[in-house]
């Protein structure tokens, strides 16, 4: 496979994951924002969450300014001048697609097309009319519609190895984010609420809901979640989708699984970091200090990102 066209493949999928994941994180975080719990300023503060996991809180301020509750919905679902926002995913998404359009299935550019087409026209009616809630639900249902058209119209060869790397990179990343975001947030602040408070109840469950873990962390702990085990949860049940472990357990086995000899550096460090994951324990990683370890983690995942691109996403 051409390196430009492995590359329009994984960055389509990466676009995707990231509004999808970005849909998911605006939806909790403006619901929560919005509860008794979220008084004194706390509801700004959990909106500020959101831009604290995507690295974009100095552009916010510097382009509007204090927080604000529309100002910032817009800044992430609609500002076509925002590179993070879920409108530019979508657009970059597409125009991937578009560009490989000869690689993926009929099914798979009917359903990013149609996606592209409609978010064009949400856009032109403002989320005033279409609603925050709704509007986050769209998106998360045309990403599972992408995936399901996806696992079952596509020939598992290189190009669905490179979907699938997009994904899972994304998804791996953003769990670092959210959960790093949260910590930075609150600080110990987070670690010392008790677990029976109302206010650690609505922010650890916030965050299982953002990752579709909340079921999940019910069937698995049997009390109110709680900082340990939700860490635990998040970042080393591999059998949880969204969790660290899942996302690099499935790195490791498609890069494993890739021919050639050129992405050698690439599958050593995923199979480095899955075997990491797999014989670490929560008490390992708390003693640490949670903060440090996710810090070092998404750096760790950012160096494979790289590798991946060095390996087989450069045009040589």
């Amino acid at each position: 496979m051409l390196s430009r066209t492995a590359a329009d493949l994984y960055w389509m999928s990466r676009y995707l994951e990231r509004a999808e994941n970005l849909a998911r994180m605006l939806e909790v975080s403006y619901s929560l924002s919005l509860m008794p719990q979220a008084g004194r300023g706390e509801g700004r503060t959990e909106l500020a969450m959101a831009l604290l996991s995507t690295g974009t809180l100095d552009d916010y301020h510097e382009r509007h300014g204090d927080l604000n509750v529309e100002r910032m919905l817009h800044f992430f679902a609609l500002d076509e001048h925002n590179p993070g926002s879920i409108y530019s995913c979508l657009r970059a998404a597409r125009t991937n697609a578009h560009a490989v359009r000869g690689r993926i299935t009929a099914d798979m550019w009917e359903n990013i097309n149609a996606t592209w087409l409609e978010m064009r026209n949400l856009a032109s009616q403002g989320l005033g009319r279409y609603g925050i809630s709704r509007f986050c639900e769209w998106v998360k249902e045309r990403s599972h519609l992408f995936r399901g058209a996806t696992s079952g119209t596509i020939m598992r060869n290189d190009a669905y190895c490179f979907i699938r790397l997009g994904t899972f990179i994304e998804r791996a990343d953003n769990t670092l984010r959210l959960l790093d975001a949260r910590y930075e947030m609150f600080g110990e602040e987070s670690e010392e609420v008790s677990d029976d408070s109302a206010r650690g109840y609505y922010q650890w469950s916030a965050l299982l809901r953002a990752l579709s873990s909340f079921e999940a962390y019910t069937e698995t702990y049997r009390h109110s979640p709680a900082a340990r085990q939700v860490c635990e949860l998040l970042l080393l049940r591999a059998d949880v989708p969204r969790s660290l472990h899942a996302c690099v357990e499935e790195l490791d086995q498609i890069l494993a699984g890739l021919p050639g000899t050129t992405g050698r550096r690439a599958q050593r460090l995923a199979a480095e970091l899955n075997a990491r994951l797999r014989y670490t324990g929560i008490d390992e990683v708390l003693g640490a200090g949670l903060h440090g370890w996710l810090t070092e983690f998404i750096d760790q995942v950012r160096e494979l990102g790289q590798l991946v691109h060095e390996s087989y996403l450069e045009v040589v």
